[in-house]
């Protein structure tokens, strides 16, 4: 396994947090954030929202907030967090986690204390997702696939990475690909990836139209990265 020397230890920590229509949880999240011991930074992008989130990450006092005029997509929002940010460590967080966001501190733990490069949450069974597991299913065969690990959690939002190991996967891939793109640069790159138990909740995607909609853009997004993965290194 590569790894990275722990040499000059990771001291300080950037939370960053994509938001797109998060008006009823993002102040709670990013109070979570701030409460968390070693975070120095909140980033917060507002990926083009509608509903005053915006606002209300401001109000909450997120250390640094920026917004896109339209909706570019998850790994767009992390992509412009990261760049913006200035933390040997960037801890990961969905919008919608709510209080829950203090269980980011677990995800920390690992990293700054060198005992992994990432680490990944996983959820109790209670907040996993409520559709029929499709995209899940394709995430974990493709990263087996491509790295030979096997990850149960390859689409968790919820992560802890060195600021230099995300440089040098080059960043995040587009949309809802975004966590199964750096699963499995991490892993080729023969990097310590960890994942974690957390007690960590988030809004369920429905299974509704609204629901599968979402679920099939995810599922497409996914065999797309996996597929321009295979024919990379």
């Amino acid at each position: 396994m590569r790894g990275t020397e722990q040499v000059d230890a990771p001291t300080s920590v950037s939370v960053i947090i994509p938001a797109y229509n998060e008006a009823g949880t993002i102040q709670a999240t990013i109070k979570a954030a701030l409460g968390m011991p070693g975070v120095t930074e909140v980033v917060v992008v507002d990926d083009g929202s509608t509903d005053g989130t915006e606002e209300l990450a401001r109000q909450a006092g997120a250390t640094i907030l920026l917004r896109h005029s339209r909706n570019l997509g998850k790994g767009a929002a992390l992509q412009t967090g990261w760049r913006a940010s200035h933390g040997d460590v960037l801890l990961l967080l969905d919008a919608d986690l709510g209080s829950s966001a203090a269980e980011g501190t677990k995800l920390l733990q690992p990293v700054l204390s060198g005992a992994a490069d990432a680490t990944i949450a996983r959820f109790p069974r209670s907040a996993r997702g409520g559709g029929l597991g499709l995209a899940l299913r394709l995430a974990r065969w493709g990263v087996r696939r491509l790295t030979g690990v096997s990850v149960e959690f390859p689409l968790s939002g919820q992560r802890a990475i060195k600021r230099c190991v995300l440089e040098d996967i080059g960043g995040f891939s587009h949309r809802f690909a975004v966590e199964t793109g750096m699963t499995v640069d991490l892993l080729r790159r023969g990097y310590r990836v960890l994942e974690v138990d957390t007690a960590m909740s988030h809004r369920l995607t429905g299974r509704n139209v609204a629901g599968f909609v979402h679920r099939g853009r995810q599922l497409l997004n996914i065999a797309g990265v996996l597929a321009r993965k295979a024919f990379t290194r």
